[in-house]
């Protein structure tokens, strides 16, 4: 059989506008990382030659950033996942493409594998589950039809192609918008292959879809605990703003605000134990008012809103991973700054500090995390 070389498209460019957060969804954590950085490990394999990851203008940064540890290439996507794979196409230099969605981080390597088989053999590939649920046509509310299930398939991503029959195809669409790589693909070239996909293998659309990073905890009567995480990628600079305090580095955090992932994630703890949004409904990284902005400044105003539903601080309880810089010689300093921005005395703040035995998104040096817990009192 033929030796292929084997190219990889992600799919970036979006805003994830249905999921409500403030800033590309992508961007949030999940499980301690950017969603879109476990995609990107997902396909660091040595079967697959070049990764092209596209993103839109306003990510670009921070996409570059997250894409640069593993050598993948970063393309300015455009208005639609149509022009974006269109412009990500004409930078594929491999005899197959896969395309995938950024907003996939579950898909596994069989699957990834599958697909190149597939396509090996047949031309195409395209990972899709059996609809198992009763399927339902409807119109203003009212069941008009009800379709065989036996048919029925839910279509996902990795996709894959012949380079140049995929570049064909997108060619003769013109104009038109498609959700869907294999929709192009049917219409312009053949009817494309189907391989079995992955329940596991959703699609991270709504807030809903991500686990809970910001629970309200039970606690003691009149009292209550929310929990916060953070994280930025390592871009340009020379030091980072940690709790309030600038701390040389070898590099800065990439953000809107001045990047203080510690108070962040304070932040975002005292709101949820208050059963407020997070700090993106309140800040949003869209305004140019917060640009740069002294985190230990919103840190006071979110105080202010807490106060406002009927709360005070009591406790903060910071833990903070990074691989760099070394922080043991201000943690004092940032319990010092978080108290004071608080309301709170010394002794009701704790950070502690900490590496990932250079494993995962911190260990590997590409950002630092954050995770609070705070717990309120009730006035």
């Amino acid at each position: 059989m033929k030796d292929f070389k084997i190219s990889a498209i992600i799919c970036a460019a979006g805003k994830g506008e249905r999921a409500g957060f403030s800033k590309n969804k992508l961007l949030v954590p999940l499980f301690g990382a950017p969603a879109l950085y476990h995609t990107l490990k997902k396909f660091s394999l040595k079967e697959i030659s070049e990764v092209i990851v596209t993103s839109s203008e306003a990510d670009f940064k921070e996409i570059s950033a997250l894409c640069a540890p593993f050598g993948y290439k970063v393309v300015r996507g455009g208005k639609t996942r149509t022009d974006s794979v269109k412009r990500a196409l004409k930078q594929v230099t491999g005899d197959i493409v896969l395309i995938h969605d950024g907003a996939r981080p579950f898909v596994s390597e069989n699957l990834i594998l599958n697909c190149i088989d597939s396509v090996k053999k047949f031309g195409s590939a395209v990972a899709a589950v059996k609809f198992t649920d009763t399927a339902v046509y409807a119109q203003y509310g009212e069941i008009t039809d009800r379709p065989d299930r036996d048919g029925l398939y839910r279509v996902q991503t990795p996709q894959g192609f012949m380079t140049e029959d995929i570049i064909n195809a997108y060619k003769l669409s013109g104009n038109n918008t498609y959700t869907d790589d294999s929709a192009v693909y049917g219409e312009f070239i053949a009817p494309p292959r189907l391989i079995e996909g992955e329940e596991s293998n959703v699609k991270l659309t709504f807030k809903s879809d991500y686990p809970p990073e910001y629970p309200i905890l039970s606690c003691s009567s009149g009292q209550r605990a929310g929990i916060g995480v953070d994280v930025h990628c390592f871009g340009e600079g020379s030091f980072v703003t940690l709790a309030g305090v600038k701390i040389p580095c070898d590099n800065g955090l990439i953000a809107h605000s001045d990047g203080d992932v510690i108070i962040h994630a304070v932040m975002d703890a005292l709101l949820s134990a208050a059963g407020l949004k997070d700090i993106g409904n309140y800040f949003p990284d869209s305004d140019e008012k917060y640009k740069g902005a002294d985190s230990i400044t919103l840190l006071k105003e979110v105080v202010k809103t807490v106060l406002t539903a009927g709360y005070v601080p009591f406790n903060v309880s910071v833990t903070v991973q990074a691989e760099k810089p070394k922080l043991a010689p201000h943690i004092d300093k940032m319990i010092e700054n978080i108290s004071k921005a608080c309301g709170i005395t010394a002794d009701h703040v704790a950070v502690a500090a900490g590496t990932c035995e250079h494993l995962g998104f911190v260990g590997e040096g590409l950002g630092i995390a954050a995770y609070c817990i705070a717990t309120l009192t009730q006035i």
